[in-house]
């Protein structure tokens, strides 16, 4: 290959949309135009064909995942109207053969895939002496929102082989240019491109970064202020959606409005609306963390007012909860900071030291650890165990850009229902 190309894998459900995004993307500089595997199961060798009769001068991929009958699945997409068929590298070497036979016969290419292959130089290798013609180096969706990187993927296996590679997996404008620099003869876009509300704009960017690789150092950042920044970036029900509609606080409502927060949590379980644990728990907590606060046992006594407020705000802290009541609201309201409870009282109590900081609580229906991040807008509070805050974050930021593009798609005209079928994915 002459220059790196660009191919927009349309990884949708809906083939009508996918055309759409398809034409807007070609428009941008898209060369290569995929059928997704996810648009291939929803409507079958249908895409392939529209893609063809749609675009008859493009390179159509048929995201076969080919894993077993090697020659029967590459015979459909051909007879379909693919050029490229994606097989999977970790499949039997009689299946690749088999394809690769196939491939020939109706004048097409193969792409391996190395989704989960264990060693991927020596497959790399292996499948390049089986007469493989693209090896597609991907770290797959669910591996991405773990920390998967396909860019590192490709350079491990650029000078093990001398086909030409492509490379797929979260990729932007900035780390197609990585990859360009990095050895790709094909960069492989999914959701920059087919999530954007600009889906030309997202392709030019794009064409542009891999046609002009330059590429700049880059620290990487502090893990807590990278989980911070993507929690930020999309909003609590992103973030539930991205956790099969888990995770979110009942009865709170934000004192101040529209505001956001997003931090680890300090744990403090107190009763009867004894403030001493909350108010120690400032001097606990660290710059940037949630106070979180059971108080369940009284909500008509408020362990939290407006006093509590400015020194966290003095500390540096990104948000207080509370299941239970605060108080001197309106001058709480002046200060903008985030707080949440489940009611108001001017009532307050005494500071006996009744409860404990740190400890596991259980507050307004949600587990709550220290540590655990607590992420909070005008819609309400939700709760991401630790141990998955940085997936949940880059899976909320997917569903966020998925929402913005249905936006503009309902601007132009068209409905929630028409876009999402919802007839047609009514469970049966």
């Amino acid at each position: 290959m002459k220059s790196p190309v660009l191919h927009v894998a349309l990884d949708l459900q809906e083939l009508e949309r996918a055309v759409k995004i398809a034409h807007e993307a070609v428009e941008g500089g898209a060369q290569w135009i995929e059928a997704g595997t996810p648009l291939i199961k929803s409507v079958g060798m249908e895409a392939v064909r529209r893609l063809r009769d749609e675009f008859p001068g493009h390179e159509i991929v048929a995201d076969m995942k080919v894993a077993d009958t090697g020659t029967i699945e590459v015979e459909m997409a051909a007879k379909s109207g693919a050029t490229v068929v994606c097989i999977l590298a970790d499949a039997d070497d009689a299946v690749i053969r088999e394809a690769v036979r196939a491939a020939r016969l109706y004048g097409v290419r193969t792409m391996a895939d190395l989704l989960n292959v264990s060693d991927p130089v020596a497959r790399s290798k292996e499948l390049e002496a089986m007469g493989v013609d693209i090896i597609n180096a991907h770290v797959g969706i669910d591996q991405q929102m773990i920390g998967g990187d396909s860019v590192s993927l490709l350079a491990a296996i650029a000078d093990a082989v001398s086909v030409p590679l492509a490379v797929a997996g979260g990729l932007d404008a900035e780390t197609a240019a990585q990859a360009v620099a990095a050895g790709a003869d094909v960069v492989i876009v999914g959701g920059s491109i087919i999530r954007s509300d600009d889906v030309t704009g997202a392709a030019r960017r794009i064409v542009e970064a891999i046609r002009n690789p330059s590429v700049a150092p880059k620290e990487k950042p502090d893990p807590t202020e990278e989980i911070r920044r993507l929690f930020l970036s999309a909003s609590a029900p992103n973030i539930t959606d991205a956790m099969h509609r888990k995770g979110a606080m009942a009865g709170l409502f934000s004192l101040c409005g529209g505001v956001r927060m997003a931090g680890p949590a300090v744990t403090v379980q107190t009763f009867g609306g004894d403030w001493a644990k909350p108010v120690e728990a400032i001097d606990v907590a660290r710059p940037g963390e949630v106070i979180v606060i059971d108080n369940s046992s009284a909500s008509d006594v408020a362990p939290w007012g407006e006093l509590a407020t400015l020194s966290c705000i003095s500390r540096g802290l990104a948000g207080v909860v509370i299941d239970g009541a605060a108080r001197d609201v309106d001058d709480i309201k002046k200060t903008g900071f985030p707080v949440f409870a489940t009611a108001t009282c001017p009532n307050a109590g005494e500071p006996k030291g009744l409860g404990e900081i740190g400890a596991e609580i259980r507050c307004c229906g949600q587990e709550v650890h220290t540590g655990d991040w607590i992420i909070g807008d005008e819609s309400g509070v939700v709760v991401v165990p630790k141990a998955r805050a940085y997936e949940v974050a880059r899976r909320a930021v997917e569903v966020s850009k998925t929402e913005k593009r249905i936006r503009e798609e309902i601007r132009r005209g068209d409905t929630l229902a028409s876009l999402s079928e919802l007839l047609k994915w009514e469970k049966r």
